[in-house]
């Protein structure tokens, strides 16, 4: 295969290696962190769903408001150097806590809020900061790489994490992730990209991204489509693995090569999406993304039989599953990157994301209580159909006739 030409561009090149060692320090922190609470504070289930809430609150409560910040502030590259390192100091905290014994489930809670709070300005700087390094035409590829690092963050990062919990305890592993991001950091501050002028402040600032969105049939649809994907597949997910483990049997061992079947389908949707994107044209491309990203799932209810024909469905529906959202997360992507206006680039990241994250606890939440109410399998059904309707909203949209990346909006 050869070398990607986005990987010419210097500065590029520094920032994608960057945030391949940042998305691979994520990915132990996935594992070591809940496993600080478990192992060495004992927390019960409730704590845990604390722990869990704290860390996405942020993007409910500060994501409209960052992106305005953003975009009237300026300066992106040097916002995401100080989230980069401010992360790694709220990580660096718990393990030296755990040295000195003082440990708590309110510091976990704090760093997990404030890590999540930083991570929002990370994200919705991250946006102007791609296409400062980027030329237009190379936006599939480029995605394409950065997704695939994500891709392979989640193969071997959770298997990492968790050998250096067993080898050195579950705080120090997380001085790992600390470390990953202090080389983003640098990544960052060794690039020099051109980003655009910022706006002046008017009078609805903050909402003007949102705004942007509701007049964007482009952007409307796809927010319609990923958001409701998004709220039934935390639907799904919230049951998957007790009804893995108690209704199917599955121990954890086979579970986890389940998952990282999802993992690989993942990577290789990084390489072919822009391929295929090419072939059918990049509005089909992210609608067969929307598609293909929750369909395969199906096989997760029908399981049934010998526990082979089990395993096989699980791990067919993962993969399957991992490949569709590479082919979807990248394509739109790129088509954002190339639609949404310069001035208005953190402010629509901050509001598409408001929505988009903001329902997946409340998925979460609402599959909990299905499952407790209507059966597990009967609410993966649900989930199931939730979010394969999702695609629903992109057939009337002119994304199924957007062959190219579109012009920039003015």
């Amino acid at each position: 295969m050869r070398v990607p030409d986005v990987l010419a561009e210097r500065d590029f090149r520094r920032f994608w290696a960057g945030e391949t060692v940042s998305l691979f320090g994520d990915q132990i922190t996935l594992i070591a962190l809940p496993l600080v609470a478990v192992l060495e504070l004992h927390a019960s289930a409730a704590q845990m769903g604390f722990l869990g809430a704290a860390a996405l609150a942020p993007n409910l409560l500060f994501s409209l408001h960052a992106g305005a910040w953003v975009d009237r502030r300026g300066r992106r590259r040097q916002t995401m150097i100080a989230t980069a390192v401010g992360r790694a100091a709220l990580l660096a905290t718990i393990p030296v806590a755990y040295a000195l014994g003082a440990l708590t489930l309110a510091q976990l809670y704090v760093v997990g809020f404030l890590v999540g709070t930083l991570s929002v300005f990370f994200y919705v700087s991250y946006s102007t900061l791609f296409v400062s390094l980027v030329p237009r035409e190379r936006y599939l590829e480029a995605g394409s790489l950065l997704h695939g690092s994500r891709a392979f963050s989640y193969v071997a990062g959770p298997s990492v994490g968790g050998a250096l919990v067993q080898a050195l305890s579950a705080p120090i592993a997380l001085v790992v992730d600390a470390v990953s991001f202090v080389v983003s950091a640098l990544a960052l501050r060794s690039i020099s990209p051109v980003e655009p002028p910022v706006e002046r402040a008017e009078r609805g600032h903050i909402k003007s991204g949102m705004r942007y969105i509701r007049r964007s049939s482009v952007v409307w649809s796809s927010l319609l489509a990923t958001s409701t994907i998004n709220f039934f597949n935390f639907v799904f997910w919230a049951l998957f693995i007790l009804y893995a483990t108690k209704e199917l049997g599955v121990k954890a061992g086979a579970l986890g090569l389940v998952l990282g079947a999802g993992a690989v389908g993942g990577l290789l949707g990084a390489v072919f999406a822009s391929r295929i994107a090419g072939r059918i044209g990049v509005g089909p491309a992210f609608v067969l993304g929307s598609a293909l990203f929750p369909a395969p799932l199906v096989l997760v209810p029908l399981a049934g039989g010998p526990r082979p024909v089990v395993l096989g469905c699980l791990f067919l529906a993962e993969f399957a599953s991992g490949f569709g959202v590479m082919v979807l997360d990248i394509n739109i992507g790129a088509i954002k990157a190339a639609l949404v206006p310069d001035r208005l680039r953190a402010r629509v990241s901050g509001a598409y994301m408001v929505v988009n994250y903001g329902v997946r606890p409340i998925g979460s939440l609402v599959g909990g209580l299905l499952g407790a109410w209507i059966g597990l399998r009967t609410t993966l059904w649900i989930g199931w159909a939730g979010a394969l309707a999702g695609v629903l909203w992109l057939l009337p949209s002119p994304l199924m006739r957007l062959r190219e990346l579109p012009e920039m909006d003015t």
